[in-house]
């Protein structure tokens, strides 16, 4: 079996198509190296080997270092140079390569070969002292925290002393004696921190490196990474190990990134950062602040000159925006890395039409290339310009949006406290790859240092994370937990709002406005909805959440929760008088006061829908959540219904069940207390004949919830009828109109040919479908189903993701069998799996007719929808 594959000089042994195999920087050093770009040479350890390592409980598969060591002879080759030679020592970076790409969440090391010898030579070769202690005090570093575990912050802490011994506040303007001891010093360091000297040999230090990039596949970070992305454990990742060239050589030296469109907004422009005399690890790490890529044009315009020629080139062999890495030695430009790159929502759809415009790309091919869940970055609120708070600081514009929260200064801290439920925002001097956890969990990102393709951009703007990078200003403090910016304190739990779009810090909580469906972004939806065949609903309660789900397109309303109208000061008294009630007449008085409120609430949501249809399911949740149970609460209720504080108590008792989601709710309500069913039913029959009346078409859907057996819907239903047919009489008017059910019981999916005899359409509840089909406790499964994921027992949450091998077994069985009793069946989802990519994907497999979600998750789904069309058969 072959694990090696070498590139360099213009021929290379593999290609782009060869991405799962060599990893996505493996596979595009080979691209660029056979489109004749310069490429340092060097090889690619494939992702097998690193799969069959982990299987193999961290042993390098058989013949493995016997081909890494041929195939560094011919790197050595290559350039002229040999690996451990003392007078003309070859050095190489070792860096890793997933075939998905997962920035700064696995391990490089750069310099590697070097040792008291290598460095005399490199001495010599190179006439520049400095530069060689330079590139070794970074090379024992790298090797120590990567490969041997000390910690990053020690190495830090030893070069702050020496800059502060020296005067000077730049690594850049350490000499070469203080470079030297710093070489001394990372030893002494490594030897205190493991009990061993740094190791000499050159061939020890690159199986060392080898072996801890593997293992940094299952590092905490990079298995957190995939989990909030969704990319697969399985697929490894690639090392790659290439000839070192030299940022650090001089003035006439640097690194940067350089982005071939602005991955903030989508604008056409080259845009990036680099830095001077400095390695790459400067750059994305953030340790020092770069300048912006257009200086380079004035410093060294040929190599400016150059670098735009070939970005532009990779632009169009890969037809998309790429995100690039390169060096600069002695005046010499290398790439060292290209690779799609990551955008916020805003620059993703802008980039995609763009490019159909331009004629790069197809329609087809635009909405394939946009993530759906990256719209959600589009879909949530700005600053309103009309509110003013006093602004602490600016720093660099990242990643656009807006972002109110407390300040907090440590990732574990942002998920505690994101996980209550409060906003917050990471304030870091810095951010490194061990935050990601915290990053995802808060509104927005702050650092002090780092540009804008910084760990913190780039992590941040994948993430559609509001971010400020680079904010100067700011002193942050992680002791104290506080931040100062020009004579004032910030602490933690403070609240502050960064804005993305342009790198303003402000103090206190910014009002925050509406997104709107504008430009590149309604142009794709357009697209989207010309190829879907799926219909895309909303879940929406009030005429304001209605109005927010037609703008943004969607084609009815699935699930209005009326449950949700009986809360409030006016209403809560009367549903718990209809509770208290001890007989019919009782219960159908304190309805009777609901009725016209009820009436009111669907009106509102019919004339927003504007003769779309409206879904609305009776009442489902079990009496006891209206019931007071504190004890304060008790006495205040006993008051307003003139009953004694001893009944109120006595009911909340009666009502109580070991298990409420599986007890006293649902149709089961409405077939033990049918007037709760009469009145909505009224209700909803009552406003559609009034607008019918004044001309405005309505098209209700009545939903009995929790059927499990067909009698509860035939009974159920017969009573909706009644109440449909008596109200359209009185008014003399006809609405059309459909009952049906959701299917969120098991045994009303098995049992979906009788049931479909009673109903004219299902709709799917899929939060409670997953919950009866696993056995799990939605409200309870927090507790374990993280160490669930963690252990690959289950892939994805089955309440964000559906689980299609179990409840979509049941959803297939349910549309098969009720389109066989009744052909017209119509057949929706309406959890909120409805709002989920692959969730969507699976409906429109499964036949479904159309999916339901919240409202700023419609044009999620729209998207979804058509891309779930294109994967079927039309491909670009």
């Amino acid at each position: 079996m072959k694990f090696v594959y070498c590139f360099g000089r213009g021929q290379a042994e593999g290609s782009a198509k060869m991405r799962d195999l060599l990893g996505g920087k493996g596979a595009n050093l080979a691209e660029m190296t056979n489109l004749g770009f310069p490429v340092p040479p060097g090889f690619t350890i494939s992702t097998k080997a690193c799969l069959l390592y982990d299987q193999a409980q961290r042993q390098f598969p058989g013949g493995l270092l016997a081909e890494v060591q041929r195939n560094l002879k011919r790197l050595e080759a290559a350039m002229g140079k040999r690996f451990g030679d003392a007078a003309n020592p070859l050095l190489v970076s070792v860096r890793s390569g997933a075939a998905v790409s997962m920035p700064g969440m696995m391990d490089t090391v750069l310099n590697l070969g070097l040792n008291d010898r290598t460095v005399l030579g490199l001495i010599t070769r190179s006439g520049n002292p400095r530069f060689a202690f330079d590139a070794y005090r970074r090379f024992i570093q790298m090797f120590g925290n990567v490969v041997l575990r000390v910690d990053h912050g020690e190495f830090e802490r030893i070069i702050l002393e020496q800059k502060r011994d020296r005067h000077v506040t730049s690594d850049t303007e350490l000499d070469q004696e203080a470079l030297k001891e710093l070489v001394g010093e990372f030893k002494q360091l490594i030897r205190r921190a493991t009990g061993r000297d740094f190791p000499e040999d050159p061939m020890g230090q690159l199986t060392a490196a080898i072996e801890a990039v593997f293992a940094s596949w299952n590092n905490e970070r990079a298995i957190i990474y995939r989990n909030l992305h969704h990319i697969p454990h399985t697929l490894g990742t690639g090392v790659n190990v290439q000839a070192m060239v030299f940022g650090n050589l001089g003035q006439d030296s640097g690194t940067g990134v350089v982005f071939t469109r602005d991955p903030r907004s989508g604008q056409r422009r080259l845009y990036g950062e680099f830095l001077m005399n400095a390695q790459g690890e400067d750059v994305v790490a953030g340790i020092r602040t770069p300048q912006s890529i257009d200086r380079l044009r004035a410093m060294l315009p040929t190599v400016y000159a150059r670098l735009v020629a070939l970005c532009h080139t990779l632009e169009r062999h890969y037809r998309d925006m790429q995100d690039i890495e390169f060096t600069v030695e002695a005046g010499t430009l290398y790439l060292l890395q290209t690779r799609a790159g990551a955008r916020t929502g805003q620059a993703a759809v802008r980039i995609a039409v763009e490019m159909v415009r331009e004629r790069r790309i197809t329609r087809d091919t635009a909405l394939l290339r946009v993530d759906p869940a990256q719209l959600d970055q589009l879909l949530h609120p700005t600053l309103d310009s009309n509110v003013k708070l006093p602004v602490l600081a600016k720093g660099l514009p990242a990643s656009p949006g807006a972002a109110v929260g407390v300040v907090v200064f440590d990732a574990h801290e942002a998920m505690r406290l994101a996980e209550d439920g409060t906003r917050v925002v990471l304030v870091r001097a810095e951010t490194s790859p061990e935050d990601v956890g915290g990053m995802a969990a808060a509104e927005g990102i702050l650092t002090t240092r780092g540009g804008t393709t910084s760990h913190a951009a780039v992590v941040g703007r994948g993430m559609g994370k509001p971010c400020v990078v680079g904010c100067a200003e700011i002193t942050v403090d992680e002791r104290a937990r506080t931040f100062s910016v020009n004579g004032e304190t910030i602490r933690a739990g403070d609240y502050i709002t960064l804005d993305g779009s342009t790198g303003s810090v402000m103090k206190g909580q910014a009002t925050l406005v509406e997104p709107r469906l504008a430009g590149e972004f309604k142009t794709l939806m357009g697209w989207a909805d010309a190829v879907r065949r799926l219909a895309v609903r909303a879940n929406a309660d009030t005429p304001h959440d209605a109005a927010v789900a037609r703008g943004f397109g969607a084609e009815g309303i699935g699930l209005c929760r009326t449950e949700h109208m009986f809360f409030g000061a006016e209403r809560l008294p009367c549903v718990r008088a209809m509770i208290m009630a001890t007989t019919t007449a009782e219960r159908e008085a304190a309805l009777a006061r609901l009725l016209p409120m009820q009436r009111s609430d669907f009106k509102g949501l019919f004339k927003e829908m504007k003769g779309l249809p409206v879904t609305i399911r009776l009442l489902d949740p079990p009496l006891h959540e209206f019931v007071p149970h504190a004890e304060e609460e008790v006495q205040r209720v006993a008051g307003q219904l003139g009953v004694s504080a001893s009944e109120i108590r006595a009911k909340a008792e009666a009502l109580r069940e070991f298990n409420p989601m599986l007890g006293h709710r649902g149709c089961r309500l409405g077939l033990t207390f049918p007037e709760i069913n009469v009145m909505q039913a009224r209700a909803i029959f009552e406003a559609a004949c009034e607008l019918w009346k004044e001309g405005q078409r309505v098209i209700p859907e009545v939903m009995v919830p929790l059927v499990g057996h067909v009698n509860e819907l035939r009974i159920t239903r017969a009573k909706i009828v009644e109440v449909a047919e008596d109200t359209m009489r009185r008014y003399q008017v006809k609405v059309p109109y459909l009952v049906g059910t959701m299917i969120e019981v098991p045994r009303a999916a098995l049992t979906a040919r009788e049931v479909a005899r009673q109903a004219e359409f299902f709709s799917f509840g899929t939060n409670d479908l997953t919950q009866m089909t696993f056995g799990f406790s939605r409200d309870d499964a927090g507790k374990f189903l993280p160490s669930y994921l963690e252990q690959g027992i289950l892939e994805r949450d089955p309440f964000v993701t559906l689980d299609q091998s179990g409840v979509g077994q049941l959803i297939e069985l349910a549309v098969r069998e009720g389109r066989s009793a009744r052909k017209a069946l119509k057949v929706g989802i309406c959890g909120e799996h409805g709002g989920d990519p692959a969730s969507v994907e699976f409906c429109h497999r499964a036949g479904l007719d159309y999916v339901s979600c919240s409202p700023y998750r419609v044009p999620i789904a729209r998207l979804a929808a058509a891309q779930a069309v294109l994967k079927r058969g039309r491909q670009p």
